[in-house]
């Protein structure tokens, strides 16, 4: 089993009415929750933690949580608000405006960490920059990180950051958690100035680490060295939940091969995690490839 733990929001996407008029439509999404639908859809069993709302945007995701085969349980309801998202696009690159004050994912607290013996666990998103829910998902990663795969994809939105020197720290505390990190070149550069991957991977002793480079694809990282695993072709759309589709890929993949243990992962060969990285890249290329955080189901591949 799989827990995907963070945030999880709707994305209000830019459109045109009938009339030409510029608008915005709901779609469910987040970091966190699109590796968790990616997940259920490729087949790969799967949970979610997160902070969910009662109202009729939380109803929306946890419906489609539900009709991808994602099992919501563990998340913690409230009656407070969904975080909203409104997206722009220029040229199929996507930024972000948030509207997260005291937002049902917001006010998670460590009182509402759920019991789980799940074999991985996924952290990322903007889950991991605001209090309180940040220190929720830090302290899920400390309690489980001895016993279970741990990843995280800092998938940073800096205009999203208030507390910068807090955010930092505990990003640093994280990574040094991690199995694995998957990190886009655009983060990693934000985090340390530069995109030295394998630098990455010795300060922080993760087993692997995955840069992804866009169209350029994804840089592969561990103790014995690396190689570069190129994207595949797409005719780009947006990239929408590009990253988060290749992290379900990946794990997905490790899940199917019976590498999601720590023994397993650390005594994982080249062919091993090249198909998974080579996976994850023929993931994300569908989404891509079409609007939104649409992530492919796995009879589409």
């Amino acid at each position: 089993m799989i827990l995907c733990c963070g945030e999880a929001l709707i994305d209000m996407l830019p459109r045109e009415t009938a009339a030409g008029e510029p608008c915005f439509a709901p779609h469910a999404g987040g970091a966190v929750f699109n590796t968790a639908i990616a997940l259920g859809r490729l087949g790969a069993p799967v949970q979610f933690f997160s902070g969910l709302s009662s109202d009729l945007f939380g109803t929306i995701l946890r419906d489609q949580l539900h009709a991808s085969g994602v099992d919501a349980s563990p998340a913690a309801i409230s009656d407070r608000p969904t975080t909203l998202a409104f997206v722009t696009l220029t040229q199929g690159h996507a930024s972000y405006a948030f509207y997260d004050e005291n937002t049902a994912g917001r006010m998670l607290t460590p009182a509402d960490l759920p019991a789980t013996q799940a074999d991985a666990l996924f952290f990322g998103g903007i889950s991991l920059v605001v209090a309180p829910c940040a220190a929720a998902y830090e302290a899920l990663m400390q309690r489980e990180a001895a016993r279970a795969v741990t990843m995280i994809d800092p998938n940073i939105r800096p205009g999203f950051i208030k507390d910068e020197a807090g955010y930092r720290a505990r990003l640093d505390r994280m990574l040094a958690l991690a199995d694995i990190i998957k990190i886009s070149d655009e983060d990693l550069a934000w985090i340390t100035g530069d995109t030295d991957a394998a630098a990455l991977r010795k300060a922080t002793g993760a087993a692997v680490v995955l840069l992804t480079r866009g169209a350029d694809g994804v840089t592969l990282v561990t103790a014995a060295g690396q190689c570069d695993v190129p994207a595949v072709k797409a005719h780009v759309v947006d990239t929408v939940g590009a990253g988060d589709t290749f992290s379900a890929g990946f794990l997905a993949n490790l899940d199917a091969q019976g590498l999601l243990t720590k023994s397993a992962l650390a005594a994982a060969d080249h062919h091993a995690l090249t198909t998974a990285t080579a996976f994850g890249a023929k993931v994300a290329a569908i989404t891509v490839s079409r609007a939104g955080a649409n992530p492919p189901w796995a009879a589409e591949l």
